[in-house]
């Protein structure tokens, strides 16, 4: 891709991300972005073959939105609860500019056969770089995560945050307080339970659940 090239598809995409948070999902169309841009429809589609390819380049911006957030935040942290917390901010914080549109993208997104489901191939650069910020959170923690937890927790704590950003999505208090709430109380619990990985019988139980956990992952 030429610079030019790069920057008018830049360009695109900037105007995309804006009239979602504007507008909103549902009302931004192709047409409009292109009319916006100052490019012709057909140049649009060139480099974004629908709108739902503009939703995996909104997930990316978030997500390195969302990164640079939480290093920032986690800079003085050093105990997994608090980092932890300072990352869910972080990516509340992150999201904030769409919560008026989020069950749009949720509508789209919610269906296993889209393309911008979390889950989706499509979907995968994004995945990765969120994983990429809890990875983050757990290997600089101190004390040290137990070593057997250390590979599979920040895909559970991914999973977690999924469904904090479903809570968030239908969340109508003022700046999403509630949401806020669940984190900060959520996350010392969290920090409690694995905290005891290494009693005997609760480090049975918590091998059992990433035996688990890995099955359904496989």
């Amino acid at each position: 891709m030429t610079a030019k090239s790069g920057q008018t598809r830049q360009l695109v995409a900037d105007v995309a991300l804006r009239m979602f948070r504007e507008v909103g999902f549902a009302k931004t169309t192709m047409r409009a972005i292109a009319a916006e841009a100052g490019v012709s429809v057909g140049n649009a589609y060139y480099y974004f073959a629908s709108k739902d390819d503009l939703v995996q380049e909104l997930y990316l911006q978030v997500q390195q939105e969302h990164a640079a957030r939480a290093l920032s935040a986690m800079e003085n942290a050093t105990d997994l609860s608090s980092r932890l917390r300072a990352t869910l901010h972080a990516g509340l914080d992150s999201m904030a500019p769409y919560h008026r549109f989020g069950a749009d993208f949720l509508t789209t997104a919610i269906r296993p056969t889209s393309p911008v489901n979390p889950f989706a191939a499509g979907s995968a650069a994004a995945r990765e770089a969120s994983l990429s910020i809890f990875r983050s959170a757990v290997e600089g923690a101190r004390p040290a995560v137990p070593k057997k937890l250390r590979a599979d927790l920040p895909e559970l704590l991914w999973l977690g945050y999924m469904g904090v950003t479903l809570f968030w999505v239908y969340d109508t208090s003022e700046g999403q307080q509630r949401t806020r709430k669940l984190v900060d109380g959520g996350v010392p619990l969290i920090a409690r339970v694995l905290s005891l990985a290494r009693v005997p019988g609760v480090s049975k139980l918590l091998d059992d659940i990433l035996s688990l956990s890995r099955s359904v992952r496989a």
